[in-house]
């Protein structure tokens, strides 16, 4: 038998079972003991009477320190009258398996998160035991399931691209340069050509969940130096708006996963529910967003051909009023706000792009693609990038290169904005950052 998970002692009443955790809480009264346990699935109370038969059992709890852990052997009882979970553990057998030092360098049940942050990244091995942090992976999880689950049923296929590059990528910006036996090189700001690659390989619809690195000397709540990105590109499109159907299915999919799979625990956390997402998501153009900004919110915002933060916030109140929905997609973006490889539409000028917002914070980036090589040359060109960097890049779309386009989605910030945190930092496993680079 392998480890019984506590969240399923119920199964096990009136057995003699074998049981691991951590040592959760501790109350040594005159005649008798509680020690609460916990794994990462619930906790269970142990209950020790004080007696001549659990003298050994007795002494070990008395030197017992808080998240220590100790393997226990016992029966477990219903027992309606004990207030967690309407069970207890009588143990015949008790081993303290690793003895924790007494004085903790962080209150890890500080369910608030508010004690120095730093000081809690440090000793983020602490800081996850927390139930609310194994939540929000075990959300991230069942996201990444979801998303794998539509993918797969809609003929997508998986790709790992290489995060070691020879030439920056995109626009060579914030990027990290390292040495690769005597030569410059440099790590991967997004898969995005080689997702293209991919296209001209002919495979049709490609996804990946992968590491990428922006060489960003930025210290917001939204920016890191690693982060997940999740990318998918589809070929065979006409517009941007495939793109978009695509990931609005996807993400519906991942919030049914959600609330289905999770929807109890979140609630006990966050006295709310996962919200579903069936409905349209609202497509203003970028523009016409700009507009709507400036007369409900009389906000102006820092810049001509995007959005600054105040902008995400006050577009995403305004949908939220006025469409009673959480995401929305922000089209039609300027060409100076864009890469040089987004497609232009010749009527307007305009980039067939899109961002996706999500509780008024940007969580993706996508366009279709331009796939024409003369014309992408000559978009390179116009954003003053050198050709001869981008060769490699361009010898993809010299031999036949469908018509595509796809998306870069930030893990973090949609889990950010799920989880109601303030900070990406809570939600990533080892944040980094351009401070931080330990543990």
């Amino acid at each position: 038998m392998g480890k019984i998970l506590f969240k399923n002692l119920e199964y096990y009443f009136g057995q003699e079972i074998e049981i691991q955790g951590f040592v959760d809480k501790i109350r040594d009264l005159q005649y008798v003991q509680f020690v609460v346990l916990r794994d990462s699935s619930s906790k269970v109370q142990m209950t020790i009477e004080k007696n001549e038969k659990n003298q050994h059992i007795n002494e070990i709890i008395s030197s017992l320190t808080k998240e220590s852990t100790v393997l226990a052997k016992g029966i477990i009882y219903k027992q309606d009258k004990v207030k967690l979970r309407g069970m207890e553990f009588i143990p015949s057998l008790l081993e303290i398996t690793s003895k924790s030092e007494e004085e903790l360098p962080i209150d890890i049940l500080d369910y608030t998160n508010k004690s120095n942050q730093e000081l809690r990244l440090d000793n983020r091995f602490l800081d996850l035991r927390l139930d609310k942090n194994y939540l929000i992976f075990k959300g991230q999880t069942l996201a990444e399931m979801a998303m794998r689950e539509y993918w797969i049923r809609n003929n997508f296929i998986e790709i790992h691209s290489p995060k070691i590059l020879g030439t920056a990528s995109e626009s060579g910006a914030e990027v990290f340069s390292l040495d690769y036996f005597g030569r410059k090189v440099y790590l991967a700001q997004s898969p995005q050509f080689y997702k293209q690659m991919a296209m001209a390989a002919g495979f049709n619809n490609v996804f990946e969940i992968g590491p990428v690195f922006r060489a960003e000397n930025s210290h917001t709540a939204y920016h890191a130096t690693e982060f997940t990105s999740v990318d998918i590109e589809m070929s065979w499109i006409k517009s941007h708006h495939e793109v978009m159907d695509a990931e609005e299915a996807k993400i519906k999919e991942v919030m049914r996963k959600l609330h289905n799979d999770l929807n109890e625990e979140y609630k006990t956390f966050f006295d709310k529910d996962i919200e579903l997402a069936e409905y349209d998501f609202p497509r203003i153009p970028f523009y016409e967003a700009k507009r709507i900004i400036q007369e409900n919110y009389k906000y102006f915002g820092e810049k001509e051909h995007d959005f600054d933060r105040k902008e995400e916030e006050l577009i995403g109140l305004f949908v939220k009023k006025n469409f009673q929905s959480d995401f929305v997609f922000i089209i039609d973006y300027p060409f100076q706000a864009r890469p040089f490889y987004h497609m232009l539409d010749p009527k307007t000028k305009l980039t067939k792009s899109f961002d996706l917002l999500y509780k008024g914070i940007e969580i993706t980036t996508g366009a279709q693609r331009e796939h024409r090589i003369d014309i992408l040359k000559a978009q390179a060109l116009e954003k003053n990038m050198g050709l001869e960097p981008l060769d490699f890049y361009f010898n993809f779309f010299r031999f036949g290169m469908p018509p595509h386009g796809g998306y870069g989605f930030g893990l973090t910030r949609f889990l950010m904005r799920l989880f109601d945190v303030e900070s990406i930092r809570d939600v990533t496993f080892l944040y980094r950052g351009p401070n931080r680079v330990n543990p």
